[in-house]
């Protein structure tokens, strides 16, 4: 029985010591990018500008969370319906596991950062830090899902910095 105990515990730490490996990589992160996309970057964004994105962001997640929910039932849906379809039109092999794959992780990874904007958007209100936090996650998330997705590696890294930019930014302006 002592063993059982001391093998939970130990359980329990590992997964302690997983989870402080991932903040702190995630933190190391945010300082690099705070380095480089607002104490070095070439030029910073007006405050006129800060304020405006600031204002505006809760709203386009409302936005772009209605606009998307549609989309992703519809994947899922119609995913699961029209795959007879595909097999009998001769697209079976190809559609099997290259497709399946991809389309998977990428909806997977949408699935997962619309949560966590939507979880933001009180936060996103009140100018929480915690709020800011949940968005930058959301876009690493969303630049590991592109490159586990092997279809838009190049894109998914130009959004992620240009994403970075804009949120690095503004974020001076969420508080604690």
């Amino acid at each position: 029985m002592s063993e059982n105990k001391f093998s939970e515990e130990n359980k329990g730490s590992g997964q302690k010591a997983q989870s402080s490996d991932v903040t702190g990589i995630l933190s190391q992160l945010e300082a690099l990018l705070d380095e480089y996309l607002v104490n070095k970057a070439p030029f910073a964004l007006p405050p006129e500008v800060k304020e405006f994105i600031v204002k505006v962001s809760p709203y386009l997640v409302i936005i772009f969370a209605v606009m998307a929910l549609p989309v992703i039932f519809a994947a899922l849906g119609l995913t699961a319906i029209l795959s007879p379809f595909a097999m009998m039109g001769g697209y079976g092999y190809g559609y099997g596991f290259g497709w399946g794959y991809a389309a998977i992780v990428g909806l997977a990874v949408s699935v997962i950062t619309l949560i966590m904007e939507i979880i933001a958007v009180p936060g996103l209100f009140k100018r929480t830090k915690g709020a800011w936090r949940l968005l930058f996650y959301a876009s690493v998330v969303s630049l590991i899902g592109s490159i586990l997705s092997l279809s838009g590696i190049i894109s998914g890294i130009f959004g992620a910095i240009i994403g970075w930019y804009i949120l690095f930014q503004v974020k001076e302006l969420y508080q604690n």
